[in-house]
């Protein structure tokens, strides 16, 4: 078995349907054998549904909503037990694949022995440039989120001074490292897998990637983008749900991450930042109110959030 496909779905069964239709036409095309695995994470939308009446060879398992981490490695699992494929391709089921995508992946990851991970370039429905690839995150990055730069400084926000790799290393063409890939999709080598082990399921939502690939990393396994090879991805179209849940999700995982592979400094430093940063949207959520943009609910709800991610980050350990 060449290729084992994982895609974690939730309440998004239109875009899953494209997201299938546009893999198994690149199977075929490119004459790769493989089999995909979908966990829908309880959704309620009839993705079930829709996946035993049009795509009944598509393994399926029905899972509750357990994150992420741990529903890629239920699909891992599962292709593992039946396939046992060279590599799995973690998948997001807003994404569309590229004719040509998964053999170029595929065949790169088989001519680079110490390639670990290998991504596509990814490209935004609009065709335009949507980074896949990134620095592992430091206190500059987290800055940059946290109070983003006004007028002309908001280029910052795709620059390497906030972990991008500049454009030209996509236009090019050339496949080239990078610290780890973004989640959205990526081919795993399953010897790596074996070495490194699988997701950590503490990581609920974001931030699950890059723990993996930093793990990989710190065991010698490469990460690369080859741009030759497209996906088409809508982004965020599960989590938009949600908003608000997946904000104080964001900030959970983040937290956990750094208190892993960040200097005490840093996390001292980066806690006082995200409870001024807090604070200053709690009082603009205030000055909306007040000008008739959000009702009290919204602020209720809204600051009962920014509070708890002021609570997660003064904790010495995240839950």
């Amino acid at each position: 078995m060449d290729l084992g496909i994982v895609i974690v779905n939730w309440n998004v069964r239109d875009l899953l349907a494209a997201c299938l239709d546009s893999v198994y036409l690149d199977l075929a095309h490119s004459g790769l054998s493989g089999i995909v695995c979908v966990v829908d994470n309880g959704s309620t939308d009839g993705s079930p549904a829709m996946l035993r009446a049009q795509f009944p060879r598509t393994q399926l398992i029905e899972n509750e909503n357990s994150g992420m981490g741990a529903g890629n490695n239920m699909g891992l699992r599962a292709l593992n037990e039946q396939a046992a494929p060279f590599a799995s391709l973690i998948l997001n089921p807003d994404t569309v694949v590229r004719p040509g995508a998964l053999r170029r992946l595929l065949e790169f990851l088989r001519a680079r022995p110490q390639a670990g991970v290998v991504a596509p370039k990814l490209l935004n429905p609009d065709g335009s440039l949507q980074h896949s690839g990134f620095r592992f995150p430091g206190l500059t990055q987290a800055l940059l989120d946290l109070f983003p730069p006004p007028g002309r400084l908001s280029r910052l926000v795709n620059s390497p001074l906030n972990g991008r790799y500049l454009a030209r290393a996509y236009a090019e063409g050339d496949p080239f490292q990078v610290d780890h890939t973004l989640g959205a999709a990526f081919l795993v080598r399953n010897a790596t897998s074996a070495a490194c082990g699988l997701f950590d399921e503490s990581f609920e939502m974001y931030c699950e990637e890059i723990d993996w690939q930093w793990r990989m990393a710190r065991a010698g396994w490469e990460r690369w983008i080859v741009p030759s090879a497209e996906v088409i991805h809508s982004g965020g179209q599960s989590t938009a749900q949600v908003p608000l849940e997946s904000l104080l999700k964001l900030w959970i995982s983040r937290r956990r991450l750094y208190q892993r592979y960040q200097s005490v400094l840093v996390n001292v430093l980066l806690s006082s930042l995200v409870q001024l940063a807090m604070r200053q949207r709690i009082r603009a959520n205030h000055r909306r109110s007040q000008q008739g943009q959000l009702d009290a609910d919204q602020r209720a709800e809204m600051n009962r959030t920014l509070t708890e991610i002021m609570h997660v980050w003064r904790s010495r350990r995240v839950r």
